[in-house]
């Protein structure tokens, strides 16, 4: 069985220069919209795409590198850059287990069905740097465009955001050096590895669910084109969670596939982990 797909999207070059040389990748020259690295003989089993500061620029290159270099199953999808703390040392490191876009309001709950190999903080994204951390948050300026954009090509549980500390009340965001910078994701690079390859491990559980499986319940009741997508991941999701526990199809009555979405639905909810 194949690996995994890994992509990483990063806002800054001096993010993505020690993932790089850590994957051993080589620039892509067909493209040039987007810095996008990849496996020298194009195999490809992780890309670094550097796609800019902002929300616009990190949705753009999610969706371009994704539909430019589509993944067979599910991919592995990491965010990894800086991010500042009104407390915490500079170089610490953390993953998000809380995602808030400042501008919209939204907010998104990547799920740790992995254990992280780090501490969890809420990330809060914003359109400027922040000087004053009104609150415990971690802020930076990219995570929640990635993460509603990663939505769209692969499942809850394999999309995360790692953020190492940049500045804080100490140390404030005109002092960032892009060699500092560098060092500190270099530094982060065990962690990042670790990550990745537990979520490898959970990609790879999410190939092995039977395809038969759906078929047989998408025969049955009647779903949408949506809908059917729902069902494959719920049913994923659900294999993941709970691989012991086999799915009665016999509580279900005959009809509409909403049935039994909310049915998987309520089912994923209740695990420990919580809901997708």
């Amino acid at each position: 069985m194949s690996d995994p797909f890994c992509y990483i999207f990063v806002a800054l070059p001096c993010e993505a220069k020690p993932l790089i040389e850590h994957f051993k990748l080589k620039k892509d020259l067909s493209t040039t919209a987007f810095g996008i690295y990849r496996n020298n003989n194009f195999t490809v089993t992780v890309t670094v795409t550097v796609t800019g500061i902002g929300k616009s620029a990190m949705a753009a290159g999610v969706a371009y590198c994704l539909a430019l270099f589509p993944s067979p199953a599910l991919p592995v999808l990491l965010n990894i850059g800086i991010a500042g703390h009104g407390m915490h040392a500079l170089g610490s490191v953390f993953s998000a287990d809380k995602i808030v876009d400042q501008d919209s309001g939204r907010s998104y709950y990547p799920q740790l069905v992995a254990t992280p190999p780090c501490s969890t903080l809420t990330v809060t994204t914003v359109s400027r740097p922040q000087s004053d951390y009104p609150s415990a948050s971690l802020y930076e300026m990219e995570a929640a465009a990635f993460y509603e954009t990663a939505m769209r090509f692969s499942s809850s549980e394999l999309i995360q955001c790692i953020k190492v500390i940049s500045d804080n009340k100490l140390n404030h965001t005109g002092q960032i050096k892009a060699a500092q910078v560098s060092l500190w994701i270099q530094s982060a690079l065990p962690m990042i590895e670790e990550y990745n390859q537990q979520l490898r491990q959970l990609a790879l559980l999410d190939k092995q669910v039977k395809e038969s499986y759906f078929d047989e319940v998408a025969a049955q009741w009647r779903f949408s084109s949506n809908e059917k997508l729902q069902l494959k991941k719920l049913l994923n999701k659900r294999a993941i969670l709970m691989p012991q526990k086999a799915l009665d199809l016999a509580v279900f009555s005959p009809g509409s596939g909403k049935v039994v979405l909310n049915h998987l639905r309520k089912e994923i909810d209740e695990q420990v982990f919580g809901g997708f």
